[in-house]
């Protein structure tokens, strides 16, 4: 059952290709049960259900919430898990597919092939792409995302399927002239991962291709629910209405056109991106404005609760995103005297967290914590060329600056960091490591209670320039929280803890020309 904001005046073009946005109308909400595992002693519970509602409170605030059975919510391990999931519910798809992913990889043949087949299958199955305009061309003319997919609309028509590409506005002109496509991509993207098959959604933070379904660790949550599925893919046609259509054609070696069609509710990023950004504005700050009047408090016992979490700052004027103010709220909430001695892990594939993350991490008092990030060899732009080469050592040096401030606020007997490595990348039997999230524990718990989960990186880039889509789970049920439990425990077995002295090895040491480097991208206005 979903709990949700006042009334909403929605306002998008009627396209036909595209749900529009609907006024949700609220719902009563249901009281959970103070009943629980009994191997839970009564006082305890009773704290950390008092301890939920307050968060949960400051949470309502931000954002619409969805109640769950735990059974909804399924977590899954492995990348090839993830693919097989995916493809087996592609395959018994009966209405709707909806992908939104970063892009999909310019081999993925198989992936499009089980596509198609479920396309045969069922006349009555549409199907809807959103990647990212950058990426998704980058190696035009030769194979790319786009001329990958292109081939769909020309066998099964505009109707059944659609293909959109979105185009940050912060890369026009001149600046999108001279930026090298290699690194154009530190200018935004649309990054959100959203995998929606009728009424099942998967969140992950994983794209679509042939490492990320083998050897490229990363989280992956199915949510069984036509409510969330239905909430999520709102956010999705909203996006994909200000996003380029991309066409077949034979007219263009690249085997592809890609065009702002004139049913698109406002000027294109490149034609006018002021305009752009009010259009945008107008569409997606409904989702993002706080809910007026909040939804009535609830009690915890065994309940779920899920907050559907959105950044999109360049394309918000004023910005109301509300990932990074929930992940504001968790933190400074867990740096209270009463969350005292609780227990965290935070991990991210590229360690590069703001400032203000790392200051709000840092200012907990948690009885232990872990930080979870790739080592050199374990990240995805390990032995890349050109200054993205020099990205896995910049986040060494981030990483050892990381624990120079831990030892700086006396919390090394708190708050530990750690490498997860498994093997060498593009070695044989070489992993990379993509996760990204935090798990809670509430103190005197054994298992998390709260966990995020979805796209973002935590970075600068996720917060000012890239769109993200996350998912935050807030549950008094036992069975989940020893899912997220084992969860965080299956993402560090290949994690190993570091200290200063291994970041003052000679193989770990940074020199000067990664310290240029970070300085140059930054000049220049991306972000690592």
């Amino acid at each position: 059952m979903m709990i949700v904001r006042g009334a909403i005046k929605w306002s998008i073009p009627r396209n036909p290709r595209f749900r529009t946005p609907r006024r949700v109308v609220p719902r009563s909400g249901r009281s959970y049960g103070t009943s629980g595992s009994s191997a839970t002693p009564q006082g305890a519970q009773l704290s950390a259900s008092s301890m939920l509602g307050g968060l949960t409170i400051e949470l309502d605030k931000l954002s619409p919430r969805f109640e769950l059975q735990a059974s909804q919510i399924n977590i899954i391990q492995a990348p090839a898990e993830f693919y097989s999931t995916l493809k087996d519910k592609i395959s018994n798809a009966q209405r709707r597919i909806y992908l939104s992913t970063l892009y999909i990889g310019k081999k993925e043949h198989e992936l499009i092939s089980v596509i198609r087949n479920a396309l045969k299958n069922n006349p009555d199955l549409e199907v809807s792409f959103l990647t990212d305009a950058l990426r998704g061309t980058r190696e035009a003319p030769d194979p790319s995302c786009a001329s990958l997919l292109a081939p769909l609309v020309e066998e099964f028509g505009s109707q059944r399927v659609q293909i959109r590409m979105f185009h940050t506005p912060n890369l026009t002109g001149l600046r999108k002239k001279l930026i090298p496509r290699r690194i154009n991509e530190g200018w935004g993207l649309q990054h959100m991962k959203l995998y929606g098959i009728d009424d099942e959604i998967i969140m992950s933070g994983a794209n679509l291709s042939q490492d990320y379904f083998t050897n490229r660790q990363d989280r992956y949550h199915v949510f069984s629910s036509k409510e969330v599925t239905e909430y999520y893919a709102r956010i999705f046609d909203t996006v994909s209405s200000i996003s380029y259509n991309i066409l077949p054609t034979r007219d263009n070696p690249a085997g592809y056109l890609m065009e702002w069609p004139a049913s698109n509710p406002g000027p294109s990023p490149l034609s006018n991106p002021k305009e752009f950004v009010s259009t945008t504005t107008q569409l997606l700050a409904p989702y993002t404005r706080s809910p007026q009047p909040p939804p009535t408090p609830v009690s915890h016992g065994n309940g779920t609760l899920l907050y559907p979490l959105f950044q999109f700052t360049p394309i918000l004027k004023p910005d109301t995103s509300t990932e990074l103010p929930a992940m504001r709220t968790i933190l400074r909430t867990l740096a209270s005297p009463a969350f005292a001695d609780c227990r965290w892990s935070f991990t991210a594939g590229y360690f590069n967290m703001t400032p203000e993350v790392r200051s709000l991490l840092l200012a907990t008092r948690p009885a232990g914590a872990t930080v979870v990030a790739a080592s050199p060899w374990a990240n995805g732009f390990y032995g890349s060329k050109g200054v993205s080469g020099l990205l896995p050592d910049a986040y060494t040096l981030l990483s050892r600056r990381f624990l120079d401030a831990v030892s700086r606020r006396g919390m090394g007997g708190r708050i530990a960091l750690k490498e997860w490595r498994r093997g060498t990348v593009n070695e044989p039997g070489g992993w990379s490591y993509h996760a990204k999230g935090l798990w809670v524990t509430l103190p005197g718990e054994r298992h998390p209670s709260v966990s995020l989960v979805g796209s973002s990186n935590y970075t600068k880039r996720s917060y000012s320039l890239d769109l993200e889509a996350n998912a935050l789970i807030v549950t008094g049920d036992e069975e989940l929280k020893k899912k997220l439990a084992d969860e965080e425990r299956w993402l560090q077995e290949y994690a190993t803890k570091m200290d200063r002295d291994d970041y003052a090895k000679v193989e770990r040491r940074v020199g000067i020309h990664v310290r240029i480097a970070m300085a140059v991208v930054r000049l220049v206005g991306g972000a690592l």
